[in-house]
């Protein structure tokens, strides 16, 4: 029996730099890096999951580093934005921070009656912040004091070409309708899960945005809670019996996966919450070490011979 999902699992970008994304993501904005391993259909590229102590599902922003990449274009179809929860008054901090560090600051806005500061990672990624109450443990032994640290994804939002198919995928998932915000040039739509965090993904009815182009800066996709890898396969059938574009279900060794790319053109994920980033090292060692799903261990000497080496902030000193 299919169920709804309690919202966002986490979410997939693309990159330039391991080091310099290291160095922003746990050296400026405090997360921790959790899961160092390789990406499994390119075992000699990183895949580096970040998110709070334990790395919790609706907690994780994962990167994939293509030095040799083209910069991407936002536009539709794609993910345009990721926001992390920070503690309500904690916006000045942050502005403060992310100017003392460099960072592109675009502005702020009242989002749905939550203030929210705009800003773009090295490789120009939209990322935000979203001044809002959240059930998540943050991870505290990075720079960032407990006060003002992130506390997991709040949200995603998207360019759809079609806003409307891509909205009766969120509620065939079990997103539901939690309104709209019209502005000069564009209808923003907020669909919610009904988790506790990591619930919001908004949707942007801009009918002057251009096409994107995948490549470093941009968000590949996001994923989306699923209950089990049975309910994985429920899935497939029932989005290929509706003529969705969907791929099989993968083995992705910290999680099992199923993606669909939904009508309006945004590339959703389905993926478990088990076996989870912490199953196959101890918590305290997260991210430490190069961790290679098993049908890579043979090949670990190739591997570690050809991914540039990591220094980690605040866990290397």
């Amino acid at each position: 029996m299919l169920t709804d999902t309690p919202g966002i699992h986490h979410v997939t970008g693309l990159v330039e730099s391991a080091q310099r994304n290291v160095d922003f993501y746990v050296g400026v904005l405090g997360l921790r890096l959790v899961k160092r391993t390789v990406n499994q259909n390119d075992m000699l590229r990183y895949h580096l999951f970040y998110g709070n102590g334990t790395g919790d599902p609706g907690t994780v922003l994962t990167c994939f580093p293509y030095p040799n990449e083209a910069p991407g274009r936002v536009g539709k179809p794609q993910i345009s934005a990721v926001a992390f929860a920070v503690p309500p008054g904690s916006l000045p901090y942050w502005r403060g921070r992310l100017a003392e560090h460099g960072a592109d600051v675009t502005g702020t806005d009242t989002r749905f009656g939550d203030r929210v500061l705009r800003f773009a990672d090295p490789d120009g990624t939209n990322v935000e912040l979203v001044a809002r109450e959240s059930p998540v443990e943050p991870w505290t032994g990075g720079p960032v004091p407990e006060q003002y640290a992130i506390r997991g994804v709040h949200s995603v939002t998207a360019l759809p070409t079609n806003p409307y198919t891509t909205g009766a995928l969120l509620e065939t998932l079990g997103f539901e309708l939690a309104g709209e915000e019209r502005s000069r040039d564009e209808n923003r739509i907020r669909y919610e899960a009904d988790g506790e965090y990591a619930t919001v993904l908004d949707l942007i009815d801009r009918p002057t945005e251009e096409f994107g182009r995948e490549g470093t800066g941009s968000i590949q996709h996001v994923a989306v809670r699923a209950d089990s890898v049975d309910e994985l396969y429920e899935w497939h059938d029932f989005l290929r019996d509706r003529d969705y574009d969907v791929s099989r279900v993968h083995d992705r060794y910290f999680f099992h996966s199923l993606y669909v790319r939904e009508p309006g053109g945004i590339l959703l994920e389905l993926a478990t919450e088990e076996p989870g980033l912490a199953a196959d090292e101890d918590t305290a060692e997260l991210g430490e070490t190069l961790v290679l799903p098993d049908q890579f261990a043979e090949d670990r000497s190739l591997v570690e011979g050809q991914l540039p080496p990591l220094s980690v902030p605040f866990a290397d000193d």
